[in-house]
């Protein structure tokens, strides 16, 4: 993985939902690195929500569409009513997105978190939800 540029996300509280644990840890740890402070990873709908439900002020969050037998989009539908941005990390094409969600950021996996924090850091930063 790329190194994010570290400066863009720094302070920033991201939820990372994403239910393969090595992909879940190497985001987590390439995001820390570059000064977040991560929420999770949640592997399921259930664990995202619950986080959603009892973390502070998480600026942001870095969804994986598909989780297991099940879609992220109810985590996608509470984030969206609470204003807190998010982009998808997913192998899906946009195409496969609902219309719903088309102007959510996609990143494509393998995840260039270089890129994941270029459209994070203009998206999530701490002054933008508190």
């Amino acid at each position: 993985m790329a190194e994010p540029n570290s400066s863009a996300l720094r302070g920033a509280r991201l939820l990372v939902v994403e239910d393969e644990y090595t992909i879940a840890t190497d985001l987590a740890r390439a995001l820390e690195e570059a000064g977040v402070q991560v929420v999770g990873p949640a592997g399921s709908v259930p664990q995202a929500l619950r986080l959603i439900s009892e973390a502070q002020d998480i600026h942001g969050a870095v969804l994986d569409i598909r989780l297991r037998d099940e879609r992220v989009y109810p985590v996608a539908d509470v984030l969206r009513q609470r204003g807190i941005p998010f982009v998808f990390a997913t192998g899906y094409e946009g195409w496969v997105i609902p219309p719903a969600y088309a102007d959510v950021p996609r990143c494509e996996k393998p995840v260039d978190t270089s890129e994941l924090a270029r459209v994070l850091a203009v998206n999530s930063r701490p002054e933008r939800n508190q």
